[in-house]
């Protein structure tokens, strides 16, 4: 493994490590709270608070898995129906947004899944007020729309998924990595937001 290589599974084991602070600081501090409160009705809710965080990060992990990792085994494809699990985990920490899963198809190609969980976690973290998030895969096409009152992209992962332009950071190295495995299989990218609300992410795979 080369030196680049290295330092980019750094950069993507940072960001994992980012997204999972919240969760498990939130453990942290529950158990903390639970060792010193003496109230049943306040325990029970530190309680509450604890199992509401545990599920997030194993939903979280559970996601990351399949998006980074070698979850599913060295077959070729994925099941859709466990994308389509860890894409609901990933939601299911923002009541806000709504999911539409458009995909019927029993099993998704892993590659074309990977980028699919990839993209869904920008167009998730794009919609800052909620909104709705579809995902869909026909073929060699993957497509995953989001749509909210406020979309906000950071420009340097737009930069990355649109032109494959911008600095390899922590913030970028799962964009950057979705655009390797577009292009390790000869197919592209493309993004498009000229419409108010509207944020379409998408790929095209060779069959």
């Amino acid at each position: 493994m080369s030196d680049s290589s290295v330092e980019f599974a750094s950069l993507l084991c940072s960001r994992l490590c980012h997204d999972l602070l919240s969760p498990v600081g939130a453990m942290n501090n529950g158990i903390e709270l639970l060792a010193d409160e003496q109230d049943p009705d306040m325990r029970e809710r530190v309680i509450e608070l604890l199992a509401d965080s545990a599920r997030a990060s194993a939903d979280r992990l559970k996601f990351f898995r399949l998006a980074f990792g070698a979850g599913g085994g060295f077959g070729e494809t994925l099941d859709a129906n466990e994308v389509k699990v860890a894409v609901q985990g990933l939601v299911r920490g923002n009541a806000r947004i709504e999911l539409g899963w458009m995909v019927e198809t029993p099993a998704i190609p892993k590659t074309a899944a990977k980028i699919l969980l990839n993209l869904v976690m920008v167009a998730f973290d794009a919609l800052v007020r909620g909104g709705r998030l579809d995902v869909g895969v026909e073929g060699g096409e993957v497509v995953v729309r989001a749509e909210g009152a406020r979309i906000v992209l950071d420009a340097e992962i737009r930069g990355v998924l649109a032109a494959g332009q911008g600095p390899v950071t922590s913030r970028t190295s799962a964009a950057w990595l979705t655009r390797r495995l577009a292009e390790d299989a000869g197919g592209n990218l493309s993004l498009a937001d000229h419409e108010e609300g509207v944020l379409l992410l998408g790929a095209h795979l060779p069959g």
